[in-house]
């Protein structure tokens, strides 16, 4: 599962909308089904997001 971001524009304003996406094998192709939407989100929710559905975690806050 991942997560998937939608980005809509009107006029010149991008509103993002976030998913959480499952990927299935089926009759030998590979079809993408939403498990859930998650709605608006921001660009600065974005990185967060991913990173919380991600295998391996990256360190997002770093020290001096």
């Amino acid at each position: 599962m991942f997560i998937k971001i939608l980005t809509k524009t009107f006029g010149n304003e991008k509103h993002y909308y976030a998913s959480l996406v499952e990927n299935k094998r089926i009759n030998g192709k590979v079809v993408q089904t939403v498990k859930a939407n998650l709605g608006p989100v921001t660009e600065e929710q974005i990185p967060y997001l991913k990173a919380a559905y991600s295998k391996k975690k990256p360190r997002l806050v770093y020290d001096d």
